[in-house]
């Protein structure tokens, strides 16, 4: 996949009734990416990132993977992707272990390297103390962190993450950060959301603005006071619109 762009969208559009949630969006994540996206709550990420993992259909546009459309993906390019969408990946009545040894076989793992690979989800995620309880007793930040560790199990090549630093404590925000820098480095073409610009800044290797369903602009990284760009932009917008 390194030639190719893992994640694209292509004017994609999507309305629910008479509400419009993502309006012709155009985005691509390349192999060995952070791509950020960033927005007010309300402002399409979690749609936009459910058609591109084909959970939602587009009302129109195109979404693809490893450049061919999802709805013709094969078995073998799913293998490849990892998410954690809104709610983290558990089964309450499973324990930790046993809910990431559920996210590896469904993930087409070979039942020879499952427990290879529950034994280093376990202690990369932090959950060596809640491996054999319920996952309805963990706490919020603990499920988000097993959402994690199941999204990640297979090691994938694409990873789609909603907000997921998600009711984590300041450590765990750390470790997210830390663990997308590792990911990217390895190769993995990764898109990322947040409504918390300060979380994603310090990783991301591109930011896109999400507003109202829109792209509205980008940000740099590396650019100085992004986070009052990010709001000047937002309202600019909503003035144009006559929303402000």
């Amino acid at each position: 996949m390194d030639e190719q762009q893992a994640l694209e969208a292509r004017s994609l559009y999507r309305t629910f009734g008479d509400e419009t949630a993502v309006d012709h969006v155009d985005l691509v994540v390349r192999p060995g990416e952070i791509h950020a996206i960033v927005g007010l709550n309300g402002a399409g990420k979690t749609t936009l990132m459910r058609m591109l993992l084909g959970m939602v259909r587009p009302t129109s546009g195109t979404a693809l993977i490893a450049e061919t459309d999802i709805g013709k993906a094969s078995r073998e390019i799913w293998a490849k992707v990892g998410a954690l969408i809104e709610t983290p990946f558990a089964y309450p009545e499973l324990t930790s272990r046993e809910n990431l040894f559920a996210s590896a076989l469904l993930h087409g793992m070979p039942r020879g390297h499952i427990d290879p690979a529950l034994d280093r989800a376990i202690n990369r995620f932090g959950l060596a103390q809640w491996e054999h309880k319920r996952a309805r007793t963990l706490s919020l930040g603990n499920r988000q962190r097993l959402g994690l560790a199941s999204a990640m199990i297979h090691q994938p090549s694409i990873l789609v993450l909603d907000e997921p630093a998600n009711a984590l404590d300041p450590a765990g925000v750390v470790f997210i950060r830390d663990m997308l820098r590792e990911v990217a480095a390895e190769g993995a073409a990764v898109l990322v959301s947040s409504h918390h610009l300060d979380q994603l800044a310090r990783v991301a290797h591109r930011i896109t603005m999400l507003h109202r369903g829109r792209v509205v602009g980008s940000l740099d990284p590396l650019g100085t006071d992004i986070e009052s760009q990010f709001f000047e932009t937002v309202y600019r917008v909503d003035v144009e619109l006559g929303a402000a």
